[in-house]
């Protein structure tokens, strides 16, 4: 049974208990982050506490941690947990407060986070490709929000895979925002491209990343809108996210991406993307 962390204790899952009162339990009320860990070194740890701490403060909830005491904790868990590589989830709710809409006075948040053993994509996943569709963006309207309320995102993803495919490709007002669990991208005319950030997608760390392998290593890109009819025309699509890093799409809405299989583009960045992970195992 895993170790996981819960109010200032590491403890087995097992005996980590919640109070039935707390306001994420009752109400969604909360934020989460989940960070990668290679060779026991968590991934890009600064953006992902800055990720948190912009999360925490967009939603009025009082960072319960210093950026040194959040370091400690994490570091203090993944040693717990064995080391090597693990994906880390954090998550801060508003606390325990009597049910009411209204945010209570003086909250004490609650801080939970655990640990899973983090498995790269299987070798049959990124020779073939996934299958993905499109599907009506029907979340709020601040998903640069990390919040634990996630029920849109469950539906959108669930109709994705009970239509036997991987990942929804959110649309919205005609444009491609991302996927139900991760960022887009998408090669158009040669040129490498994803969604400029904003409230309507999820500001994500490892898209930051290849956009910065990208520029490193000679790749045409930008950040700009891809408008629903894009996809269709585009020789590659990719998703990406920290725990699945970079996945190609070679059949969306039942139709073929390109010619139906990872393109050279794909190819190139997750060669370069590994190469970015082995350096940070040798950090450590």
């Amino acid at each position: 049974m895993p170790i996981v962390h819960l109010n200032g204790r590491n403890l087995p899952a097992e005996e980590a208990c919640v109070p039935v009162l707390d306001r994420g339990f009752i109400f969604g009320d909360g934020v989460y982050e989940v960070i990668p860990v290679f060779g026991g070194h968590p991934f890009r740890l600064d953006e992902h506490l800055q990720r948190l701490e912009n999360s925490l403060s967009e939603v009025r909830i009082p960072s319960p941690h210093t950026r040194g005491e959040w370091t400690t904790l994490i570091r203090n868990l993944i040693d717990a947990n064995g080391g090597g590589d693990q994906s880390l989830y954090l998550q801060v709710t508003r606390g325990p407060a009597a049910r009411d809409h209204a945010l209570p006075e003086n909250p004490a948040p609650t801080v939970f986070a655990m640990s899973n053993p983090l498995r790269p994509p299987a070798p049959e996943v990124l020779e073939q490709g996934i299958e993905a569709i499109t599907l009506d963006d029907i979340r709020w309207s601040r998903c640069h929000i990390k919040a634990i309320s996630l029920l849109p995102n469950i539906l959108l993803r669930q109709t994705a895979l009970d239509a036997g495919a991987t990942e929804a490709i959110l649309i919205r007002d005609g444009q491609a925002t991302e996927g139900a669990a991760s960022n887009l991208f998408a090669v158009l005319d040669g040129e490498l491209r994803t969604p400029p950030k904003g409230p309507r997608l999820l500001p994500g760390i490892t898209r930051d990343v290849i956009l910065e392998l990208a520029a490193a290593n000679g790749i045409p890109h930008r950040e700009a809108d891809i408008r629903a009819e894009d996809l269709a025309h585009a020789s590659e699509v990719w998703v990406t996210s920290s725990t699945r890093e970079i996945l190609p799409v070679t059949t969306l809405d039942g139709k073929a991406v390109g010619n139906g299989r990872p393109g050279p583009v794909f190819r190139r960045m997750y060669d370069l993307y590994q190469a970015n992970k082995a350096k940070l195992r040798g950090n450590r």
